[in-house]
């Protein structure tokens, strides 16, 4: 697939799994309707989770602070998706597999319209000013990294960003919530460029589409034509093509040093919904309280691209979907979760997990299906059990084919066997917390070894002992 286009790419490792786009590419973003309850989690971020500052009985609006960011911290606001009455603050399950704390709203029968004031004349507000409202919107990185936003435009005073780039790579199989938004939003892509430049005085803005979405790369190409410092770049459809470190060399053939940020190479990338919420901060004052959703995967009966409230139940959206093909129930248990990842392979408790929060690659699998979204929420997947591979697995065949994958020049079989024996000082010597969970060397690893899941513990184990 060129299309006569000159494509970039990375340069290291990478693999090409299927796209299973085609169920959804083409539907257009709707609305999706409002649960019973709505299950608000205060930790939908990277860092310190928010601080309640609304009681069970009070009545809140939709986009009502009712989270506060912890000062000086890594750290995001939370607000009301709906209105209504605030029925209960304590634990409720969560996306990760254990139960984490939630406020529970119950939503008025009828959703009052809600008017909020921005700054459409944006220029006239200074980089600290955006900041404010950005924190104030509880931004954070709507790719699934969810660091807040307000801190990404705050780099160290000694760094000077030069440009910055706007992930529509969208490289995960399945998931299209990206592509439809640059199709149908690409005004708002461009606005929300504009006050991210504007809030770090940066030069250029380089917009990455994979060339897998043509509508969408026309769509954006023809909406900057006027525009001077922005620049849409064709790149090669490739997994992990929208890893921030992978889309920075591929762009700007600069190499972020490891253990180190894109700002020490003066580049900063935003995923696209997090550009288009930046936008709707700033210009219309409508903080962050929903997000595009995929739901997709062969078990749903309709496919679609949601709009969807944080907080909604994935219950609630496949019911939206007309449900499932078959009942997936009887593999769907209450417990811990453990990753042993090909493309669609989650395996939990033994049995097979048929529902993904997230892309197939780096989702977590569900274990209870009144998990809701939440900000980093890209999709919903349903999987048939035909789908889910079975193979047992097997000790490493010292094959060195996750090696020549991993897109960070890592050694993900010397790291899983380290983990496994517990060495987990020479797990951090080989480097494993520059790994990136991107899962190409388990999607590789013939053996079908559980790659992922042992960087993960790994990864783990070693930030514990330096908490210690």
């Amino acid at each position: 697939m060129d299309h006569g286009l000159s494509v970039k790419t990375f340069r290291y490792g990478g693999i090409h799994p299927p796209y299973y786009k085609g169920s959804t590419a083409a539907k257009p973003i709707v609305s999706s309707t409002i649960p019973k309850e709505i299950y608000i989690p205060l930790s939908q971020h990277i860092g310190v989770p928010s601080k309640p500052i609304v009681k069970a009985g009070e009545h809140v609006k939709t986009g009502q602070k009712i989270g506060e960011a912890v000062a000086n911290a890594t750290s995001a606001s939370i607000h009301s998706s709906v209105t209504g009455k605030v029925i209960a603050i304590g634990n409720r399950p969560h996306f990760t597999g254990f139960d984490m704390p939630c406020i529970v709203i119950r939503p008025d029968p009828v959703q009052e319209d809600v008017t909020f004031t921005g700054y459409p004349d944006f220029v006239r507000l200074s980089p600290d000013e955006i900041r404010g409202i950005v924190r104030e919107a509880g931004i954070v990185g709507m790719g699934g990294a969810t660091f807040p936003t307000h801190l990404k435009l705050s780099p160290p005073g000694d760094k000077t960003i030069e440009s910055i780039i706007i992930n529509g790579c969208e490289c995960e199989p399945f998931l299209s919530c990206d592509h439809r938004s640059m199709v149908e939003r690409p005004r708002d892509i461009i606005t929300g460029i504009r006050i991210i430049l504007h809030t770090l005085k940066a030069r250029r803005a380089y917009i990455g589409i994979e060339i897998n979405k043509m509508d969408a790369l026309e769509t954006v190409r023809g909406a900057i034509s006027h525009e001077s410092a922005m620049t849409v770049i064709p790149l090669s459809v490739k997994y992990p093509e929208g890893g921030e470190k992978q889309l920075i060399q591929a762009i700007l053939d600069r190499e972020v040093p490891l253990r180190k940020l894109p700002w020490e190479v003066g580049v900063l990338v935003f995923n696209i919904q997090t550009t288009i919420a930046i936008a709707d901060a700033v210009v219309k004052g409508r903080p962050l309280f929903e997000r595009v959703v995929t739901l997709s995967g062969p078990l749903l009966k309709n496919t679609q691209n949601l709009r969807v409230r944080i907080g909604t139940p994935i219950r609630h959206l496949i019911d939206q979907c007309g449900g499932f093909k078959e009942d997936p129930e009887k593999y769907i248990h209450a417990g811990h979760m453990r990753y042993d990842t090909k493309v669609l392979r989650l395996v939990f408790k033994g049995e097979f997990a048929k529902v993904i929060m997230g892309g197939p690659m780096t989702g977590f699998a569900q274990p209870n299906l009144f998990a809701p979204v939440v900000k980093g929420t890209s999709g919903v997947l349903a999987f048939p059990e035909s789908m889910i591979p079975t193979e047992t697995t097997r000790p490493c065949l010292k094959c060195g084919k996750c090696n020549s994958a991993c897109p960070m020049l890592l050694m993900p079989s010397l790291m899983g066997v380290y983990v496994e024996q517990r060495k987990i000082g020479a797990a951090a010597d080989c480097g494993i917390l520059d790994c990136i969970e991107c899962g190409c060397c388990a999607y590789v690893c013939p053996a079908h070894r559980p790659l992922i899941q042992l960087m993960r513990i790994g990864k783990g184990r070693i930030l514990s002992r330096r908490k210690a």
